[in-house]
């Protein structure tokens, strides 16, 4: 008998479900991945624009969280990020 893993939920929109897009953390309900939305984000796409290129199948709401969290990845992770100084 195999056992089927469970869904993560990240947050109240965002899933992270092996059976979804290799456990990536995902959208909930959708095959959008979080950082596809982050990566448009830096681009500098405004939230209105990222909504309608994804079809609305998410929302603002669902946006600010995958800010939130990835900003409160980041600062458990800055270290991992540190870059060696170069010298002036």
């Amino acid at each position: 008998m195999t056992m089927k893993t469970q869904a993560s939920f990240l947050g109240r929109y965002i899933v992270a479900d092996p059976e979804i897009c290799h456990g990536k953390p995902t959208f909930r309900g959708t095959r959008i991945m979080v950082w596809q939305v982050l990566d448009m984000l830096a681009r500098g796409l405004a939230w209105e624009t990222i909504v309608a290129e994804c079809h609305n199948s998410i929302t603002k709401d669902a946006i600010a969280e995958a800010v939130k969290l990835s900003g409160e990845a980041f600062l458990k992770h800055a270290d991992e990020f540190a870059l060696t100084p170069m010298p002036a």
